[in-house]
């Protein structure tokens, strides 16, 4: 295999992620949903997204993959900081 699609293929899992994200966070709702697991699934989703894109950066060069998939995975593990942030501040 190339070093090149198997950059792409890293790029395309990377943005995966986010999409798993997304997808995760409308399925897991209501109010007996367990925050905690939650907030463990965004963050390692999270992070293995942000260390493929950076893997599919350095093996394909291409620029756009890199910035959607820091940005979506990025925004991702931002929010997860705030809704561990938000549980803390309401534990006593």
């Amino acid at each position: 295999m190339h070093k090149r699609k198997a950059g792409d293929i890293l790029g395309f899992t990377s943005i995966l992620t986010v999409i798993t994200s997304i997808i995760f966070f409308y399925i897991q709702r209501g109010p007996n949903a367990d925050i905690y697991f939650g907030i463990t699934i965004f963050s390692i989703l999270s992070i293995v997204g942000i260390l493929s894109a950076i893997f599919s950066w350095l093996m394909s060069k291409r620029l756009i993959l890199l910035m959607i998939a820091l940005l979506g995975n990025g925004f991702v593990l931002i929010f997860t900081f705030f809704l561990l942030l938000a549980m803390g501040i309401s534990e006593p």
